[in-house]
């Protein structure tokens, strides 16, 4: 029996594509509404650690340090979407980091314009928006992958009893290898131009 190789492209990728990007944006609509479900002290805390932000006090690392930071972050991520793949059954977890991942992004819009009020649109567009063009979809990418990778070897290794296991771990991998490189682009911008940006953006907001 000739298996059918894993393929990114075909119906199911893009059924599998919509529905992460769906998941992303009910996660981001989550966490929005998130914002109004904390206590006034909480709100106010997270006000003054994005008052800090905004005036420059919250962190002086440099700027490779920072950019060290942010690949890390964005690396532990990835890897555990791969690790999630590559398990099979820890695979329907990645769709809750997915979902995490939304309720992160749109918290941090909510928070900003609730803070900030009408510039907190403006601020959330330059500031935190940029970067998650990228990230988010290198991070939907690898999602997909670590899911079609899951459901070839449930089906072919597990059920079928057949199946080559090395040529989809190795594109599963591939994928995951290039989204890393995808995503050191978005910290070198999270890094090097959105701290300039902060900064024209606070002397506007002031």
């Amino acid at each position: 029996m000739k298996l059918k190789p894993v393929s990114m492209t075909d119906r199911g990728s893009l059924n599998l594509y919509l529905f992460v990007g769906v998941l992303i944006a009910v996660g981001a609509v989550f966490g929005a509404l998130l914002v109004n479900a904390l206590s006034l002290e909480q709100q106010q805390s997270l006000s003054d650690k994005l008052a800090a932000y905004f005036g420059g006090t919250a962190s002086n690392a440099p700027a490779v340090e920072g950019f060290r930071e942010r690949l890390f972050f964005h690396l532990k991520w990835l890897a555990l979407i791969w690790l999630l793949g590559i398990s099979v059954v820890g695979s329907p977890f990645v769709l809750a980091l997915d979902f995490l991942k939304g309720v992160l992004i749109g918290f941090a819009i909510g928070l900003t314009v609730r803070h900030l009020a009408w510039q907190g649109v403006a601020v959330s567009l330059a500031v935190i928006a940029p970067q998650n063009l990228v990230i988010v979809p290198a991070l939907a990418v690898a999602s997909v992958s670590a899911l079609r990778f899951a459901y070839y070897i449930g089906r072919e290794r597990l059920f079928l009893g057949g199946g080559r296991l090395l040529p989809p771990l190795a594109a599963h991998t591939g994928v995951a290898a290039t989204m890393l490189l995808v995503l050191a682009v978005a910290s070198m911008w999270e890094t090097f131009v959105v701290p300039h940006i902060v900064s024209g953006l606070a002397r506007w907001i002031s």
